[in-house]
């Protein structure tokens, strides 16, 4: 009887032998995907011409040089406000009802109509007419509504 095999030896490839083989690779996708080297081609030749990847070449080239610019425009006062500002108005949205946001939304939205409308009538508004207004519960709830706003924001400016 013949002896078990009890070592597998994998064949060592020379460099040739792995660039024959890494070339045929890419070889077969190129063959199985022809559409899309054609549009990739295609694409980097519209962006040479216009100018387009010497720009992003350049870019990668300097990146470096791009980061210090970069970092040094987003350190300046003016930007460091901004995000110190948008970060306080995000935080104060996301202590408010979304129901009560939707509401004033639509509110201010019907009120920029009616103003616009009566702007363009050129109607004059005299004293009692504003007498009246205030027995009108829409307007008294504005009232109301403006009047609490402004209570709750001078509380704010207090703190």
């Amino acid at each position: 009887m013949a002896r078990p095999i009890t070592k597998v030896v994998e064949p060592v490839l020379t460099e040739k032998e792995k660039q024959d083989q890494t070339v045929e690779s890419v070889i077969q996708a190129l063959a199985k995907n022809p559409e899309g080297i054609q549009a990739t081609i295609k694409l980097l030749q519209e962006l040479h011409e216009s100018g387009i990847l010497g720009a992003l070449n350049a870019a990668v080239e300097a990146k470096e040089d791009i980061a210090k610019i970069v970092v040094g425009q987003m350190v300046r006062p003016p930007v460091t406000n901004m995000m110190n500002n948008a970060m306080a108005a995000a935080g104060g949205l996301t202590e408010l009802d979304p129901e009560m946001t939707k509401k004033l939304m639509s509110g201010v939205t019907k009120g920029l109509q009616r103003a616009d409308d009566a702007l363009r009538s050129g109607e004059k508004v005299g004293i009692f007419d504003l007498m009246k207004a205030l027995r009108d519960p829409d307007i008294n709830r504005a009232m109301g509504f403006g009047i609490n706003l402004l209570k709750g924001l001078g509380e704010g400016l207090k703190e």
